[in-house]
């Protein structure tokens, strides 16, 4: 098997903002931007005294663990695990522990405070609005923008926030770049395709930038992004392709469900598996049984620790946007799983789930 390229996991993640604002301190081959070694998966729990949960433990009692996992991933000596939790924060929409997200605004990890400024857009917690503000004179542009975002949410009717983001798809910076993308994608206006479309076909923007911009145009609902996307998805490079389908995801029309069906016959374990979490996301089961067979026929047996990881990871992802029960029995081991990573993506996976059935 191939391993994941490491300039995949920044857009890939669980998180798709957020860890793109790590440093880039190469170029690869083809010109395009590498990112400082993402270690992540091999990072270990630090929780070494809670008692593993039984493989029956139910949905419903497995979501206490699942809290305090991102509650004590928030005050984790990693600021890339502490900017993930807060992500997952704001996409399971756990109002109680926004009030330590809002601290994490004061945070000394870029990342960190960026991905707090968009949570609480993505929020809407109004109660963080004062601290939101003290951020737009922050020193970083990608802080800027992050609360430029959040104040938008948050009811301004002030344009300059958005012309602010606007303007940063022009920076020279490729993570300000891609960032910026990313929060016009997550904006919703139909007016930033044209934007998107320039800062895509723009000789100054890499790869990370690019890509970013596929998404954030479909997450605008623009069928013809397809045409664009298609190239990623047939790519040769594993990481590419996984990338092309999380646009398609993203994008949720026929067209681009039935092409995430296809990748259901990839040859890759990992594209298989983000296709079936993609159409997961669709509410479309036909993935499951992919995810199933990680289980069924050991598919991590005999690979390193670190495709252990990786795959785990994709695994625990699949299994909290298809949510079927027989996907669900499997988290109990990976919320006591070794990797940071694949924990915290467990927990996100554990509370999709009890969302799923109302528990």
């Amino acid at each position: 098997m191939k391993k994941i390229n490491e300039k995949l996991v920044p857009i890939l993640c669980i998180f798709f903002i957020t860890l793109s604002i790590t440093l880039a301190d190469g170029k690869n081959s083809e010109g395009g931007i590498l990112q400082k070694p993402f270690s992540l998966f091999e990072k270990k729990s630090e929780n070494k005294t809670k008692t593993p949960l039984s493989k029956k433990t139910s949905l419903k009692d497995m979501k206490p663990r699942a809290i305090e996992i991102i509650q004590q991933s928030l005050a984790d000596s990693d600021p890339r695990i502490r900017a993930n939790a807060i992500e997952i924060v704001a996409q399971t929409r756990q109002i109680r522990l926004m009030p330590k997200v809002e601290k994490l605004l004061e945070d000394n990890y870029v990342p960190v405070r960026f991905a707090a400024a968009i949570a609480i857009g993505d929020i809407q917690y109004k109660l963080a609005k004062d601290s939101v503000k003290k951020m737009l004179n922050d020193p970083d542009i990608n802080i800027k923008i992050a609360a430029s975002y959040a104040m938008i949410k948050l009811g301004s009717k002030d344009k300059s926030y958005e012309k602010k983001i606007s303007d940063a798809l022009r920076n020279k910076d490729q993570t300000i770049r891609a960032n910026a993308a990313a929060i016009l994608g997550k904006l919703g206006n139909q007016d930033s395709l044209v934007k998107l479309y320039w800062v895509l076909k723009d000789k100054d923007s890499q790869d990370m930038v690019r890509f970013q911009a596929l998404e954030s145009i479909a997450m605008l609902g623009d069928e013809q992004v397809i045409q664009k996307i298609w190239p990623t998805v047939i790519s040769s490079y594993n990481d590419d392709r996984v990338i092309g389908i999380r646009a398609l995801g993203q994008l949720g029309t026929e067209k681009a469900k039935e092409i995430l069906i296809t990748k259901l016959d990839d040859d890759v374990l990992i594209v298989r598996l983000a296709a079936a979490a993609q159409l997961g996301r669709l509410n479309d089961k036909t993935g499951e049984a992919e995810v199933l067979n990680v289980f069924k026929n050991n598919l991590t047996a005999g690979l390193s620790k670190s495709d252990t990881e990786r795959i785990n990871f994709f695994t625990t992802l699949a299994i909290g946007e298809i949510a079927t029960k027989p996907l669900t029995k499997n988290l109990p081991g990976f919320l006591g799983n070794d990797s940071k990573l694949v924990k915290i993506a467990a927990a996100k996976a554990v509370l999709q789930c009890t969302k799923s059935y109302n528990l």
